[in-house]
């Protein structure tokens, strides 16, 4: 493992997807104490392809450059679906704070209407997609299905980490749950509001999150210490950070970190950022209750359990409360 000046480690995860299982554990001993100790980290190699990460960004731009009254014809206003455009100020991440200056589009797991499970509740919602666009909706899912590889290898390796069968955490995420979420903070012509910045101080709500992001920056994390440190644009990483699920699971022993996206001072102010997170989520009626093995007598569990499900519902409604 090695580090940058921000203090968040830099990991080869190339040996985790090809290596054997001695190479395997070794990965995983990165990943715990990444996770232990700040709760985000880089991995190199993550398997996903470079010219595929090319092709979504370019589509990302693309979208986000069509006229406003075209992307609100695909906005979300209810509590569950998660799927769709989201206008700027929409989404307010520190509640006590004005709207982030971002925009966002969500997509799910693809459903073919003609097959939906009427049992299964997440199979009931469907992705919302620009009329002409199928190049866009195309490289979109494939991504998707990329991003959804690559977090099935890290689920085996924090399950491995966590000294749990292999499988554990596999097994929890079948249904795919997940959310890709293209982002786009536009430059500033104007001052924001006061305490406005591009998204507000937050913890991500899942499992864990795999985030894509360009060279402009902005990204803060927060340490156990509670000072800010730069999460900067590392070529040939992503960046994994594990949420408030995986930490009421672990009972802190992995830990949801809050991080911010600032109103940079300088240059870049000027300029659009663009970010692709991935949001990992078990399968909505997972129980999440604190594995045996992170508590101990004097580390008794600190949450009740809970649905995966509610908890994810509960915090979108507070996000997008008016």
């Amino acid at each position: 493992m090695s580090t940058i000046p921000t203090k968040i480690p830099i990991i080869n995860f190339e040996p985790f997807i090809k290596g054997d299982i001695t190479q395997q554990q070794a990965i995983a001993n990165q990943i715990y104490q990444a996770c232990h100790e700040i709760g985000f980290m880089y991995l190199k190699n993550p398997g996903i392809s470079a010219t595929l990460l090319d092709q979504i960004f370019s589509r990302t731009k693309q979208f986000f450059d069509l006229p406003l009254a075209v992307k609100n014809q695909l906005a979300w206003s209810d509590e569950i679906s998660n799927r769709g455009y989201v206008g700027i100020e929409r989404e307010r991440l520190a509640p006590d704070k004005p709207g982030d200056l971002k925009e966002a589009f969500n997509v799910g797991k693809e459903v073919n209407p003609d097959g939906r499970n009427l049992e299964d509740k997440s199979s009931l919602i469907l992705n919302q997609w620009p009329t002409g666009q199928d190049d866009f909706r195309q490289i979109v899912l494939e991504f998707y299905q990329a991003c959804t590889e690559a977090a099935n290898r890290i689920c085996q390796a924090f399950a491995i980490a966590l000294h749990l069968p292999e499988s554990f955490f596999l097994d929890r995420h079948t249904h795919q749950n997940h959310t890709l979420r293209l982002l786009h903070y536009p430059r500033l012509n104007q001052a924001p509001k006061l305490g406005q910045i591009r998204a507000g101080e937050h913890s991500d709500y899942g499992s864990f999150t795999l985030l894509f992001q360009d060279e402009v920056g902005g990204l803060e994390v927060c340490t156990a210490q509670g000072e800010w440190i730069t999460a900067p644009y590392i070529p040939g990483t992503i960046i994994v950070n594990t949420g408030d699920l995986m930490q009421r699971w672990t009972n802190h022993v992995f830990c949801s970190t809050p991080h911010r996206v600032l109103i940079r001072s300088d240059e870049q102010v000027q300029r659009s950022r663009y970010s692709i997170a991935f949001f990992c989520h078990p399968n909505d009626d997972t129980e999440i209750s604190c594995l045996e093995s992170c508590k101990e007598p004097n580390h008794p569990p600190l949450y009740p359990p809970i649905s995966a499900g509610d908890y994810l519902l509960s915090r979108l409604q507070v996000s997008y409360s008016q």
